[in-house]
């Protein structure tokens, strides 16, 4: 993997220090692999509060124009931006680890 041989020394060391071992193509695949996971866990957290907070999807709560009728306060357009990006990284992060997952 071109990956080990750019990375700088440091990362190796880091590596090796955490792990008592080399890291290798495979090793460095499961990590990226390992950390898209915790992203798209997280953001499913993210949707999951949402849902609970506002009682229905992201979709249904663009259409019924949840921010308008609260009075565009901040809280609330904060969580529409919390919670679209959520959505749109579950659909991106769900099809990066798609393409990556074969690959292991």
């Amino acid at each position: 993997m071109q990956c080990l041989k750019a990375c700088p020394r440091n990362f190796s060391d880091a590596y090796v220090s955490l792990f008592s071992r080399q890291p290798d193509d495979v090793v460095m695949k499961t990590v990226i692999v390992h950390e898209l996971r915790r992203r798209l866990a997280e953001y499913h957290l993210i949707d999951k509060k949402m849902r609970k907070e506002y009682g229905m999807s992201f979709s249904e709560f663009k259409k019924q124009g949840v921010v308008g009728k609260k009075g565009n306060s901040f809280l609330v357009e904060e969580d529409y931006c919390d919670w679209e990006l959520a959505i749109d990284g579950i659909q991106s992060v769900s099809a990066k680890l798609k393409e990556l997952e074969k690959y292991l």
